[in-house]
Order: C-alpha cells, then sequence, then structure tokens
C-alpha cells in the first residue's frame, strides 16, 4: 500500500471513530439497566384510501389496482365467490380438481404442455386454486410482457381444456396421497376434530374419498367451470409497473372473453349444514409416543363487521394462545413445565357460518392429562379473572405495532383491499383497528371470554395411545378421568378408519 493511500485510509478511519466515539461517550450515561427500560418515538403511518385504487371493469367486476413503478413486475389475483360448497357430495374434489387443471390442463388452443412452454417462454408464473369458499388465479411477470401474459392468463380463466391425462394423473397424484393420510396424526386429527365439531354434511368437514374422485370425470370440470367461474363472482386485485386506469380499460376489454351462456349464480354467503357438536373427550387410537390434542368448541358468525366482541375477544386470543411466546399456554405448557414444544389457541369468529375456537399442542402420552389440565386452567382464569393490565399491554402492543406490516407493499395493500370488498369488510375497519385494540379493557377481555369460552361445550380430541395417555402421569399431577370429568360427555374411541375410504375398519 502506497504512503498516499495510507494516509487516506487513516483519515477516514479517524473521521468514522472520532463522532461515534464522542457520541459514544455521550450516550453512556443514557444507557438503560434493562432492555425493558427502552421508549422508542410513535410510529406513524397513514393508510392510503382504498377507493383512490378502485375501478369498476366491465359488468360492474370491482377492481383494486395499485400502481408500484419500483420494479418493471405485475402481479394480478383475480378471487371468485365461489367454492366446494357447490360441488355435490358424492363428488368430493371437483371444485379442487377444476381449479388445478385450470392451471395444468391447458387453454384455448394450446395443449397442457404446450401452454406451460408458452408460459415459460414469457417467464411468467400462473396458478390457480378452488377451495371451501373462495377460488384465486394468479400471475405475475415482467412489465415487458403484461399484454402476452394476459392474453394467457385470460385463456386460462375463460378456454381452460382440462386435458384428459392432466386429469388423470391429477386423480392419480390424489389417491396416493389418500393412502398416506392416516400417518400422519395432525392430519387425522384435522379430520376428526372437523366431523365432531362441525359433523358431516358440513362443507368444512367434507374429505376427498377414492370413490368421490372415481365420480368426477372431465365433462363435470368443463360443467362446474362454466357453471361458476365468471365474471358475476370475481374481484380484482392487482399491484406493479402499470398505469391503473389503462390497466382496468385492459381488463375490461378480456372480460369479454368469457361466454355467457350456462352461468350460474352461486348463493352467497355459502350455504352449510347446521350441526350441534357433543362436548366430551374423543380418542383416535395411534401407537405414537405422544399425544396430539385439540380442545375447542363452535362459536359464532359475525353479522357484520361492527361486532362489540370482535377486538376484545382477539386480544383474550392474544393472552390465551394466539401470540408466541407470551401467551398464558405457551409460558405455562412449554416454558414454565417443559411439557410441549408449543401450545396455541385460535378463537376464530365465522364469515359465513358459526366457526370454532381450537386449543392445540402435542406432548409425550404421560404429560398429556397435566398439559389439558393447565390448558382447561387457563380458559377458567380468562372467565373469572382480569387480566393484568401490563399483560394486556403487551398483547394490544403487538397487534398495533405490527398493523403496518400488513400494507407494506403495493400487493399487500391490493390484496386487502379486495378482501374488504369479497368479504364485505369495510374499508373504514382498517382505519380505526389501531384505535379500537387501545381501548380493550381487562374488564372487556373477561367480559368476552366469560361470554364466548363456554367450557360446558368443549369438545376434546386426542390422537395418540390411549393405554398410556389414560393414567396421567408418574408424579399424578393429572389423569384423564379428571379430564373428562371437567369437560364432561365422558370418554369416546373414535373407530379406525381406512385412508382411502374413510369407512370404518372392521375390528
Amino acid at each position: 500500500m502506497s504512503g498516499r493511500v495510507l494516509v487516506r485510509v487513516l483519515v477516514l478511519v479517524a473521521l468514522c471513530l472520532g463522532p461515534a466515539s464522542s457520541a459514544g461517550a455521550q450516550g453512556a450515561a443514557e444507557i438503560v439497566a434493562h432492555p425493558s427500560e427502552l421508549t422508542y418515538g410513535s410510529l406513524d403511518f397513514e393508510l392510503p384510501e382504498a377507493d383512490g385504487f378502485r375501478h369498476e371493469l366491465a359488468g360492474g367486476v370491482p377492481a383494486y389496482l395499485v400502481p408500484d413503478r419500483s420494479l418493471p413486475l405485475v402481479d394480478i389475483t383475480v378471487r371468485f365467490r365461489i367454492g366446494s360448497w357447490l360441488e355435490p357430495v358424492e363428488q368430493a374434489g371437483l371444485a379442487s380438481l377444476t381449479g388445478e387443471l385450470m392451471r395444468t390442463g391447458g387453454a384455448g388452443e394450446l395443449e397442457a404442455k404446450a401452454f406451460d412452454e408458452a408460459v415459460e417462454a414469457v417467464a411468467g408464473n400462473f396458478s390457480a386454486f378452488i377451495g371451501s369458499t373462495s377460488a384465486g388465479m394468479s400471475m405475475n411477470c415482467l412489465t415487458t410482457v403484461l399484454d402476452e401474459c394476459l392474453d394467457l392468463f385470460f385463456s386460462m380463466l375463460t378456454e381452460p381444456r382440462f386435458d384428459g391425462d392432466r386429469l388423470d394423473l391429477a386423480k392419480e397424484n390424489e389417491l396416493e396421497s389418500l393412502k398416506q393420510r392416516n400417518d400422519d396424526p395432525v392430519d387425522v386429527a384435522g379430520r376428526e376434530g372437523q366431523w365432531l365439531l362441525y359433523g358431516r354434511d358440513h362443507v368444512e368437514s367434507r374429505f376427498v374419498t377414492a370413490a368421490s374422485l372415481d365420480a368426477v370425470g372431465r365433462d363435470d370440470l368443463v360443467a362446474f367451470h362454466r357453471r361458476y367461474v365468471h365474471p358475476g363472482h370475481m374481484v380484482v386485485a392487482a399491484a406493479g409497473d402499470f398505469d391503473g386506469d389503462e390497466l382496468a380499460t385492459k381488463l375490461s376489454a378480456l372480460l369479454g372473453r368469457f361466454e355467457e351462456e350456462g352461468r350460474d349464480r352461486a348463493p352467497w354467503p355459502p350455504e352449510a349444514a347446521a350441526y350441534e357438536p357433543a362436548p366430551g373427550v374423543y380418542v383416535a387410537q395411534q401407537d405414537i409416543p405422544q399425544g396430539r390434542v385439540q380442545i375447542g368448541h363452535r362459536t359464532f358468525q359475525r353479522e357484520d363487521w361492527g361486532h362489540p366482541d370482535h377486538f376484545a375477544l382477539s386480544m383474550m386470543d392474544g393472552v390465551l394462545g394466539n401470540g408466541g411466546f407470551t401467551t398464558r399456554l405457551m409460558k405455562r405448557i412449554r416454558s414454565d413445565e417443559g411439557l410441549a414444544y408449543g401450545a396455541y389457541s385460535n378463537f376464530r369468529i365465522g364469515s359465513y357460518w358459526p366457526s370454532n375456537l381450537s386449543i392445540t399442542f402435542q406432548s409425550k402420552s404421560e404429560t398429556v392429562a397435566f398439559a389439558a389440565k393447565i390448558a382447561l386452567e387457563e380458559v377458567d382464569r380468562l372467565r373469572t379473572e382480569l387480566v393484568p393490565e401490563d399483560e394486556l399491554q403487551t398483547v394490544k402492543a403487538a397487534a398495533i405495532e405490527t398493523f403496518p406490516s400488513n400494507f407494506e407493499s403495493a400487493e399487500a395493500l391490493a390484496s386487502i383491499f379486495a378482501q374488504d370488498e369479497f368479504l364485505g369488510r369495510p374499508h373504514d375497519y382498517w382505519r380505526t383497528y389501531r384505535a379500537k385494540v387501545e381501548a380493550v379493557t381487562p374488564a372487556d377481555v373477561r367480559r368476552v371470554a366469560e361470554r364466548h369460552l363456554l367450557p360446558d361445550r368443549l369438545v376434546m380430541l386426542i390422537v395418540g395411545d390411549w393405554e398410556t395417555i389414560e393414567p396421567g402421569d408418574a408424579d399424578g399431577r393429572a389423569t384423564m378421568a379428571e379430564i373428562a370429568a371437567k369437560i364432561g360427555g365422558g370418554v369416546t374411541m373414535l373407530p379406525e378408519r381406512d385412508p382411502v375410504s374413510l369407512e370404518t375398519v372392521s375390528q
């Protein structure tokens, strides 16, 4: 290194260290004793007006188009108010196969392989799904090939080919998946738990079988698409490098490619069968060293987004188990007792029908009863005691401080505003969100817990080895007999089910 270069380096180092050292000495007296004493300035965040991005496309289709010129990319998602609740019960899987084959089964004049190659040629990324209560088709591409990608995307939306070979392959893959669905206790708990809470006739508890797959043919996919995938059920969200008015014009023109003949207007909101769960302890026997546990009950359906208990219930759930390592379930079951890697709660309010509370954990067989005892104690505590102000403030602060991250990108903005339209949620919900969270008091939490946490309606499902789980732990801290007595309804052993047919296996 030359002398001149060395001098320059030393000067730069001195310039960097001088102010830092001075600032360090000056700030030493300001160092707090504990991180909990740190204070931060308020985070100012102003939510953009949704109406500024709303466009009405041909036929009245709502679209939220949020320009973002930072990268030469465009993301477009089309949501449809359709789902598997529209399929015949004996053809469970029809809706999901329709969504899958819209993407993989070719479109327009292009067979499946040719369509895939055409999308790859323009570096596009397309996807499609149809779930239980909504469907979504998305595309992502460079701005320079937007017109080409839109042409391919609307071919997928309006003219899917549903190639027979790809349908056969999709059904074969699904059948192989069915054969494995008893292998994971989480999957077993999900299935049996849905049946216990929603019954067999509810769309939330409808599962594909070999027979229902076999009953689905290509003509059924064509008919389902023709009846339900059309602009009358559509909400559009787009973000990226475009002019909003120009993109709206292009989308309106492309909507004309949907055929009008054969359309059917799906009922909205979705319809579902009523069911009253029977409280009790239910056991799905599996010879595994741990027990997978779900405890819960049905909740309620919101009539609108102004339900007076909405925000208090959200904070209650955050205190109980829906908030990471600071929640009561996590602290007591994991941190204090070491009974599980995690313990969680989720209190859901239904948008279309009454939803459910779910408390979940997985513990070694001998300590399942003790972990369940703790979970039930925490439910009772919320119903009978006031949450300390500092504990509630931690939950509220988490909700308020992470709020801006929901809108951190143009894509997120478009998606949330479109979801508002889809659900009928007013955009003002977000403008008042932080104030309504901040307004929740300990008395509010106890009030909603007493009203909506219902110990006499609890359904407890255990997937595990009952012989090992039933006696409880060697220290005598809890037995399943005690848990069953507290919940009521007794203990019911669920039958073993064939994974493909879901029929009871002969004992």
